[in-house]
């Protein structure tokens, strides 16, 4: 009996069944979530304010309804347009496209600079570039990473293209977007992404300007680590290192613009490599015993000034990954596979004051890092974590009233895709499952679907390279990950359970087939899919 248990465990299908009743819960909770926010829109603009009335962190008595594009933009209407998609492909092509029509409409204040709206006056606030920043890179770059050149790519370009140019700080090196990590890191990783993929030369020098900035001045001037405030004019800052939101964002920018340097043996390669390792050193060794995180350091003697730990842990973790898929330097990849096996301490960790979001930053963080180093402590880890956070989700689909409730559906959408291996269906509808498997380069795939049921399934790729111009897959933030990334070119077998068997191109999966419900294994002929199941280094 026990090894007849043992050997159902192990066959390929029945992981991929389970797999597929995980992905279809959180499809259903993402669903809830975006229909509970749309109840709440303005009657006139269709934007949504970045809180509600009730909840642990919703809106306060009296206040005003006001969209806000750092939070309404960044963190909550991204992650709808992206559920829509998948959920309700009607309500993407209509009232997602209907909401940013009137987003450009009614919030810009100046240029493509966008302000906060005041939902119940009509009142427009100064144009923001705080605001642009974190709506391009918490929501716009999300959407373009997984979706592609969509009408939000070039609402981010010409947005992020408009705040530079009006950059207001000055300083040595050009004028900067802010004085603070946390801004400069914003523009900082959607310039390096911009770059790559229009081949606009503003885009780099403007990111060489922020690069340059933070290496030639800031490391070297605050005991090699990004000060949180920095005066660029007396040239000296504040001398603590922010590892959470709000200041950990110009790491992740820096680890990403060594990486394309260093693709090109650039000379700033060769001047930022040192820099970069010695910041990314220091803050491996300011972390606890198991390789966890501080909210707050001080720059000079590694002491956690605030000794909460951060849920951004991943993100800076992914830029330690980065850095070892740019360098081949393994004790890189060991500071990784280090804190992932750890994390079996921490299930049920309380990152933010029992607000769902801590688990939400805290298993994205760590999905982008088991999509390249499948460490079982930390896939384990992601399994009950996920579980507690759905479990605050409320009847009405709401969580807890704000803006961060995006958050909640980004995190379950990258859930999703490790649980399909980057498979989707053309939409989903209430009983439809699906669940993948990969051993070696071979898939194998569960769908189950309502009776009469039809559709397609669209398989992913290597859209780090089709999509953002990326020579390898970097880890980066806002990132969705890719599991099973078939090829164009290759020819695959796709072969049903029942013997049934078809020849496709990656292309033509990538486009979406028609599959119906049952078990289906998929294999290339010839060389493998585009990519390995979890990156190698560079060199």
């Amino acid at each position: 009996m026990l090894a007849a248990l043992g050997a159902a465990a192990e066959d390929p299908f029945v992981r991929a069944r389970e797999n597929g009743l995980r992905w279809e819960e959180a499809a259903a909770a993402a669903r809830r979530v975006l229909h509970a926010w749309l109840k709440h829109a303005d009657p006139k603009t269709l934007l949504l304010p970045d809180r509600l009335p009730g909840g642990s962190r919703g809106l306060k008595p009296g206040a005003p309804r006001v969209y806000t594009p750092h939070n309404s933009g960044a963190d909550l209407y991204p992650y709808l347009i992206l559920t829509a998609h998948l959920t309700d492909p009607e309500l993407y092509e209509g009232r997602m496209m209907e909401m940013l029509r009137n987003e450009i409409r009614y919030t810009t204040a100046q240029d493509s600079i966008p302000a906060d709206l005041n939902l119940d006056t009509g009142e427009l606030g100064p144009p923001s570039l705080f605001g642009a920043g974190e709506y391009a890179k918490d929501g716009l770059v999300a959407v373009t990473e997984r979706l592609g050149r969509t009408p939000w790519f070039y609402r981010m370009t010409d947005m992020v293209a408009d705040a530079m140019h009006r950059a207001p700080v000055p300083s040595i090196f050009g004028n900067l977007p802010a004085s603070d990590s946390e801004l400069n890191g914003d523009f900082l990783q959607v310039l390096v992404r911009l770059w790559p993929m229009t081949g606009d030369s503003r885009f780099r020098e403007w990111a060489h300007r922020i690069g340059d900035a933070y290496v030639d001045e800031v490391l070297p001037g605050n005991y090699g680590l990004p000060s949180t405030k920095w005066d660029f004019t007396a040239h000296k800052g504040d001398t603590q290192v922010r590892l959470r939101d709000h200041g950990n964002e110009i790491v992740v920018g820096l680890a990403l613009l060594y990486a394309l340097e260093q693709e090109q043996r650039t000379p700033r390669a060769a001047r930022y490599r040192p820099a970069i390792a010695r910041m990314l050193d220091r803050i491996l060794e300011s972390a606890n015993p198991d390789g966890m995180l501080y909210n707050v350091i001080d720059a000079a003697t590694l002491t956690p000034i605030n000794k909460g730990l951060s849920d951004n842990w991943g993100y800076v973790y992914g830029a330690v990954y980065a850095f070892y898929q740019a360098t081949g330097e393994t004790k890189y990849r060991e500071a990784v596979r280090r804190v992932l096996a750890n994390l079996v301490k921490y299930r049920n960790y309380d990152w933010e004051s029992g607000s769902f979001d801590g688990y939400a930053d805290s298993i994205e963080g760590a999905l982008y890092l088991v999509a390249r180093e499948p460490v079982p402590e930390a896939l384990d880890w992601i399994e009950s974590e996920i579980r507690t956070m759905m479990r605050m989700q409320q009847p009405s689909g709401l969580i807890e009233h704000w803006y961060g409730e995006g958050n909640f559906n980004r995190t379950l959408l990258l859930y999703m895709d490790m649980k399909s291996q980057g498979c989707r269906p053309d939409r989903w509808v209430p009983g439809l499952r699906l669940g993948a498997v990969r051993e070696a380069d071979r898939l194998y795939l569960s769908l189950e679907a309502p009776k009469g049921w039809q559709g397609r399934v669209r398989f992913d790729y290597a859209r780090h390279r089709r999509v953002l111009n990326f020579p390898m897959n970097y880890v980066r933030l806002n990132e969705f990950p890719e599991w099973y990334a078939v090829d164009e070119n290759t020819l695959y077998r796709v072969r049903s359970a029942a013997g049934a068997e078809r020849i496709h191109l990656g292309s033509e999966l990538i486009a979406g087939v028609p599959l119906a419900p049952g078990n289906w294994v998929i294999e290339p002929l010839g060389k493998p899919p585009y990519g390995p199941a979890h990156a190698a280094p560079a060199k």
